[in-house]
């Protein structure tokens, strides 16, 4: 546990959900957490104790579970929930998915499932915010999936000048796809401000959906009053900084303002709420971490304001000053994203200015 971790509380230790198992962590919520192909290599996903009216039979009341987020969508993740169908849902259906946002391990089974979990006589349905349904929809139909020539041009242009890299990124048109094959033909719009109610009888309890910007196009956190609980998805997570990046789609976005707003309405929750994220353990402590998220990417900022005052740098050559680790092109992919949200950020201020170069490259110099 680093220095950071140690300001935050961990009430249920080092205990971990074993792979076709779930851990209770708090009354009719349950932890699952599935394993995840990457440097990142788990996921958490949250089954919730639900009920829904019936809508054949006036007065009857549907008993079952509503999950939030779903893995990516690979043979592995398909047998783990498998087993979690057969042994942890008490012989109760899956009635609705809700998915944080549009990224493959937080989206990809979603169309499984909801199929899955249909009947005659229910549809079990996606809920999820507009942006990303759509978002998702375009990246799992497109014959680039977020990856391609694109993409390419637009990495060279911020100085990923080496050639066998840029042709992979090229090569990469079914990144997306593979992961998030399809996405359900419907869904139920989830909005800032919206209360969605979940539960079961005496345990049904409202739960306010809370917007957030700069990693996810329109990422919803979900927030229970009644229970002191935040499933904050991707937006506040307790060992590493969630990723915020800036991409071809939007060439010239100001990622990082974004989540640095997004993270401060998160201020206003109890001090000792328990916050369930969707990478590492559940812990109280979300202020500390918000303080710490800012404190971490103000050093940021203050290390690539030095660098660009010593010289014109692109997104390239800041990835050495930010990440002291080597890292292969997966991670290089993000990781030229972030350099350009923290480059972007000082530009949006007036702190930098950007200059397209003889040769085609994109550096930021300070005035």
């Amino acid at each position: 546990m680093n220095l950071l971790e140690q300001q935050l509380d961990y009430p249920l230790g080092d205990n971990l959900p074993d792979g076709g198992s779930t851990l209770q962590v708090a009354p009719g919520i349950y932890w699952i957490r599935m394993v995840l192909p990457f440097a990142l290599n788990h996921i958490n996903l949250w089954l919730l104790r639900d009920e829904m009216e019936d809508p054949l039979q006036a007065d009857n009341i549907l008993q079952g579970w509503t999950v939030v987020d779903c893995c990516i969508s690979r043979a592995e993740s398909k047998a783990q929930w498998e087993t979690i169908f057969a042994t942890q849902l008490e012989g109760l259906p899956i009635l609705r998915v809700i998915c944080t946002h549009m990224h493959p391990d937080h989206i990809g089974l979603a169309s499984w499932l909801c199929e899955r979990w249909t009947t005659a006589t229910h549809v079990c349905r996606l809920w999820v915010s507009a942006t990303d349904y759509n978002s998702a929809k375009m990246g799992s139909q497109s014959t680039t999936g977020f990856g391609g020539e694109t993409a390419a041009l637009f990495f060279a242009a911020h100085g990923l000048t080496d050639p066998d890299s840029i042709e992979k990124i090229k090569a990469r048109t079914g990144y997306y796809p593979a992961m998030v094959p399809e996405v359900p033909k419907s869904y139920v719009r989830l909005m800032d401000g919206k209360t969605v109610a979940i539960g079961s009888g005496a345990d049904r309890h409202s739960w306010r959906c809370i917007s957030g910007y700069g990693h996810a196009p329109e990422h919803i956190a979900l927030h229970c009053d009644a229970l002191n609980v935040l499933i904050s998805g991707d937006m506040i997570l307790p060992r590493i900084s969630t990723n915020v990046s800036v991409y071809d789609l939007e060439p010239e976005a100001n990622a990082l303002a974004l989540f640095l707003e997004s993270i401060d309405k998160f201020l206003p929750l109890p001090v000792d709420v328990l916050c369930l994220p969707s990478h590492g353990k559940p812990f109280r402590g979300v202020h500390i971490r918000i303080q710490q998220l800012h404190d971490h990417h103000r050093d940021r900022l203050v290390e690539v304001m030095e660098a660009c005052a010593l010289k014109p740098c692109s997104a390239a050559d800041i990835l050495p000053l930010m990440f002291k680790r080597e890292l292969d092109l997966h991670q290089t992919t993000f990781a030229m994203g972030e350099a350009l949200a923290h480059l972007h950020l000082l530009w949006f201020e007036g702190r930098l200015k950007r200059r397209l170069g003889g040769d085609g490259i994109y550096r930021f110099a300070s005035l």
